[in-house]
């Protein structure tokens, strides 16, 4: 292993890499050994990274070696990315974790990098770039060694970059350049490609608004998984002795399978040929069926089970040279449809000011006329050469645009394609997900004023926003650090906004101001994407450390960070005042309802909201403009499905349902059960006489469990007994009322399991469960405790009596039923005799004892990613409704017990099981988190916040995204007008709020209203009905004050700094049609 070293010289590294022992057979060592050699991942850190990678991919990119050229703002975001993977291609390399990554620029800092680049400050104007950035760099990512070369760079010094770990090599590997010419990249491409093993070479710029990405991945890159889903799965409900043969599954879900997928079956009962493991291609695939191509005529008849699952095959790419993808690029990776021939023209733009630097030794000058011209005519000559390739027309006002911002690396562009480049990094070093084949462009020149640019507003003022001015000028300069923007949330979105918003100049004067608010602290888990957060800022305030940290990178940002939750509780602290003094508001929020709660305070206010979400490698935003667009809550999804409670408690099928099982069971154990011995112990009286007048099942299910607490707790009650019990009920040949087999699909049929002392699993499942029931009766755990050897002997003595299944006990098949508690004739009578019971062993029990409930950490949240409406369809996907965010805390036996509880819960129904990381996945749902397409959402909504700030901008202007960076796929689309509706000669949306002026009475609020050929019938206020039409004592309430009415009846006290009461009002036109209005605001100070 090589020492880690806060900053080291790329000469160093090599020395140490060759000193190395290398044997040698290590280009053949397998993948898997080389892996296991691999170093530990630290899961509390990496936790939400291993949730889009998986393990594998992991260790091999802490293996892995990156060269970034280049080091203006694109080269950093890539660089900083890597690092956990590296500046923003750096950041997002360092924080991705790779093992290594070299800086090489030659160039000094100017204030022009000042915009882009966050790891630099005006005291490093005149240094080197890459040496430069190392410090800052480094304390991303201690484990990560950084070196720096400053001089120029030899094709050969790119075969340095061979990942090595443990005296072995892993031959992946990546460079990529940012800023360097065509020729020179030609030759260092060649020299990649024909390298054994081949170097990854990635071409990426970023110039003003425009944007490109060339990968080249050698001859053949195997792609080990091309989407990083899992893969899908199906419950057989029939099969067909046909050619082909026509398989059925279960309508309990939608197959995802499409035609071509290789599919595998397992526990086919009857047609056992099915089950050799071979990969087998489906074709007409439809939502619950699909046919085999393959002839069953002669195989044995299906009888029933069955599990279908896709295979996932790997995928060999023949990339290009870049030589020869310039003169053929192939297909472009589109992202706007609404350019559709916009690529080939950048293609050619790209090209074109590559000639013109090397021609003129300097970019063109922003709004030079002659430069641009310039320009335009290289590119003419290039497209002539092209033959029957060339472009018929040529876009001149698009190429102005081009030549003019060339000089420009702009923050926003440099944060996108700083997560897209460090997503492709990550690829080529890991196998995992689809690269990027082979070119992509990208501009945003809607982003632009409306107005026309003055060369003489374009001038720079020799300050560090130089390279912002070039492109959209000095006033909307202004504009942008006289802002004022509310944040909301300053997690791992929230780092990045602050990031950008902190190099774009957003409140960045006195009369501008940033505030940024959010209530949570700072956990080890965040350290992995939320790069402005270092280890010592564990347990802080988010908001505090971030605009701490945001102030040292612009030290002219006025901001101000607050703790506070947005929500109606502190809107005495985000009163009127402070939401109509905003010019835009910034979500960097985690969950639907305090998005749904932003948004309906946007609408009111009137306020532009950028909306953005992450999940794994897929990114959306939505903007939400006044009057222009729909708003966020516009449109509902439908509620997530969830397993019927019979299902979860008695007929799982899937992991899934025996975590969610293992949950329940966790709760009633450990917390909700002490915490009803507490209640009893606390007043037996009380408790006895509540369960004796609900005299319920509920009730004497509940009495039970308290008695058992207080007992003692059984392995052979959860996998053992329950299940006998179960099949004594329901026996294997039982059949249904309709004459169908009982344990048909999707019910598995359950075994029961006999504990051993000599099975790991059971035995850690029994050490988790006992420390935490210790825990609960205040009993200390002994060392011995621990000691499985010891722990064994300990269990061997017990003694556990022979369990005898009971007649008529009744289990819940009904998945529609909420209550699995089976109700008795006798309740009442066993109540009684189970509260006598309690209160003789509650008299056992020492003085003053009582239990200690132990809560699953948690804290329950929601997550939506959205994608956007799309030619004219909804395609709108939620992920996670309700999740509980576990903390970083493996070692309270948690999560052992939970994955205990579930995997001994499959093996009962020969369900797969998985491992406690898998586990803490599923039962926490931890969301999947990468730094990559956080960086990128990012990127695009300050790209539309340009727009939001400059204004004046049409709906066409603004763009939707949804992208996923695995596949790779980029959506983008004009956002949805808002919903207009009308009634006479009058038209509204929800943007739209009717005043009226002055303390008036409610007859008067009809009347104005009737003036508009509108009838109301119902006014309330908040949840309180003022006014009903049918109601014959609310006409008494007609001559009073609206505003009185309002604090009578609904207890509504406007605070003293309010002027006005909103009303909701129902109204119907003269046809007794009902018709929307807006709220109705009246003004009565």
């Amino acid at each position: 292993m090589l020492p880690r070293k806060r900053g080291v010289d790329a000469g160093e590294v090599q020395d140490l890499q060759n000193k190395a022992p290398r044997p040698a057979h290590q280009h053949k060592d397998d993948p898997a050994q080389m892996a296991a050699r691999a170093p530990e991942i630290d899961e509390d850190l990496h936790s939400r990274q291993l949730a889009v990678y998986g393990r594998e991919t992991m260790k091999r990119l802490f293996g892995s070696n990156v060269l970034v050229s280049g080091l203006q703002g694109l080269g950093a975001e890539i660089v900083s990315l890597v690092q956990p993977i590296t500046c923003t291609t750096q950041k997002n390399l360092v924080l991705a974790g790779v093992k290594s990554v070299t800086l090489h620029d030659d160039g000094k800092v100017d204030l022009w990098d000042l915009s882009s680049n966050f790891f630099l400050s005006e005291k490093d104007v005149g240094q080197n770039r890459a040496q430069a950035c190392v410090p800052k760099l480094q304390e991303l990512n201690n484990a990560v060694i950084i070196s720096s070369i400053t001089g120029d760079l030899a094709k050969e010094q790119l075969s340095n970059f061979q990942a090595q770990t443990d005296n072995f090599l892993i031959n992946i590997q990546a460079v990529v350049f940012t800023d360097i010419s065509m020729e020179k990249a030609v030759e260092f491409d060649d020299y990649c490609h024909s390298h054994q093993p081949p170097i990854a070479f990635i071409k990426s710029e970023v110039r003003g608004l425009f944007g490109s990405v060339f990968c080249d991945f050698g001859p053949d890159f195997t792609v080990l998984d091309v989407d990083g889903e899992e893969p899908h799965t199906g419950i057989v409900a029939s099969i067909s002795n046909d050619n082909p043969a026509l398989v059925s599954c279960v309508d309990d879900e939608r197959l995802e399978f499409q035609d071509g997928d290789l599919v595998v079956f397992s526990e086919v009962h009857g047609m056992t040929e099915l089950n050799d493991g071979k990969p087998r291609k489906i074709k007409s695939a439809r939502p619950y069926s699909f046919t085999l191509e393959e002839d069953t005529t002669s195989y044995g008849t299906y009888i029933r089970g069955g599990i279908v699952t896709q295979v996932k095959p790997p995928k060999v790419l023949k990339f290009k040279t870049l030589k020869e993808a310039v003169n053929e690029p192939g297909e472009f990776l589109m992202s706007d449809f609404s350019k559709f021939d916009r690529p080939p023209l950048l293609h050619l733009a790209f090209q074109a000011l590559d000639k013109f630097r090397a021609e003129l030794l300097r970019f063109p000058i922003a709004g030079s006329a002659d430069d641009a011209q310039k320009l335009i005519d290289f590119a003419i000559n290039i497209n002539e050469s092209l033959g029957d390739n060339k472009l018929e027309e040529i876009d001149k006002k698009l190429l102005q645009h081009f030549a003019s911002g060339s000089r420009a690396v702009l923050n926003p562009m440099a944060a996108m394609f700083g997560g897209i480049v460090g997503q492709e990094v990550v690829k080529a070093c890991s196998g995992k997900f689809h690269p990027l084949y082979q070119f992509f462009y990208f501009d945003s020149v809607e982003s632009l004023p409306v107005e026309p640019l003055e060369p003489s507003d374009l001038k720079p003022e020799n300050s560090r926003y130089d390279a912002q001015i070039s492109v959209f000028g000095a006033k909307l300069q202004k504009k942008l650090e006289q802002s004022k923007i509310f944040m909301v949330g300053s997690g791992a979105l929230g780092c990045e906004f602050l990031k950008n918003l902190a190099l774009m100049g957003i409140s960045c004067s006195e009369n501008g101001k940033l505030t940024v608010t959010d209530d949570d602290v700072i956990e080890k888990s965040n350290l992995s994407r939320q790069f402005l957060f270092r280890d010592w800022n564990i347990g802080q305030h988010k908001s505090t450390v971030a605009a701490t940290a945001a102030m040292a990178i612009n030290p002219k940002l006025h901001v101000e960070a607050l703790q506070n939750r947005a929500s109606p509780e502190t809107e005495n602290v985000f009163n009127d005042a402070f939401w109509e003094s905003l010019d835009a508001v910034v979500n960097a929020l985690d969950n639907v309802t305090a998005r749904m709660y932003i948004d309906s305070r946007c609408v009111y206010f009137q306020k532009p909201l950028l909306e953005s979400g992450t999940l794994g490698a897929k990114c959306n935003t939505q903007m939400v403009v006044p009057h222009l667009t729909e708003n966020y809550g516009a449109s509902r999804d439908p509620p997530e499905k969830q397993a019927p409670m019979c299902t979860v408690h008695s007929f799982p099928h899937n992991i899934d349902h025996c975590l969610t099982w293992a949950r329940s069971e966790f709760e009633g154990l450990l917390e909700k059960t002490p915490t009803e011995v507490n209640a009893f112990l606390s007043n037996p009286s009380g408790y006895a006489t509540a369960a004796r007048t609900a005299g319920d099942a509920q009730a004497r299910d509940q009495l039970e469990r308290v008695i058992e607490c207080l007992e003692r707790d059984k392995f052979e009650d959860y996998f053992a007994n329950r299940v006998k019990q179960l099949t004594f009920t329901f026996p294997e040949d039982a059949m249904t009322s309709s004459g169908a087999p009982f344990w048909s699909a999707p019910k598995r049929f359950p075994r029961p399991l006999e504990f051993s002392s000599a099975d790991p699993s059971h035995l850690n499942f029994l050490l988790a469960a006992s420390i935490l029931r210790a825990e609960t009766f205040g009993i200390p755990i002994p060392d011995w405790a621990k000691n499985p050897k010891k722990l064994a002997e300990a269990v061997d003595k017990v003694i556990v009596p022979d369990f005898q299944p009971k007649q008529g006990v009744k289990i819940e098949t009904d998945e529609k039923a909420t209550n699995l508690s089976s109700a008795s004739v006798d309740d009442a009578a066993i109540i009684e005799e189970l509260i006598a019971k309690l209160e003789a062993i509650s008299k056992t029990l020492p003085t003053g004892f009582h239990m200690n409930p132990i809560q699953f950490e948690k804290n329950e949240r929601s997550y939506v990613l959205r994608v956007q409406k799309f030619s004219g369809v909804v395609l709108r996907l939620r992920v996670a409704e309700q999740f509980f965010y576990m903390q970083d805390d493996d070692t309270n036996f948690h999560m052992d017990l939970i994955a205990g509880f579930a995997n001994m819960r499959a093996r009962n129904y020969s369900i797969p099981e998985v491992d406690k990381l898998k586990a803490k996945f599923i039962a926490g749902r931890i969301i999947p988190a990468i730094a990559t397409s956080t960086a990128m959402a990012t990127g695009l909504v300050c790209l539309e916040l340009y727009k939001v700030l400059a204004g004046g901008h049409k709906v066409e202007d603004y763009r939707n995204t949804f992208a996923n960076l695995a596949i790779p796929l980029f959506s983008m689309a004009e956002p949805v007008p808002p919903k207009t509706i009308k009634h006479q000669d009058m038209a509204w949306t929800v943007w739209d709020r009717w005043t009226i002026t002055g303390n008036i009475t409610l007859r008067e609020l009809l009347e104005w209203l009737k003036e508009k050929g509108l009838n109301a019938y119902s006014i309330s206020c908040g949840t309180s009905l003022l006014y009903n039409s049918m109601f014959p004592r609310h006409k008494e309430r007609l001559d009073k004050k609206v505003v009185d009415v309002a604090r009578e009846v609904a207890k509504v006290e406007v605070p003293s700094y309010g002027r006005h009461l909103d009303v909701v009002v129902a109204c119907e036109d003269d046809d007794d049609n009902d018709v929307d209005i807006p709220l109705v605001s009246v003004y009565f100070r």
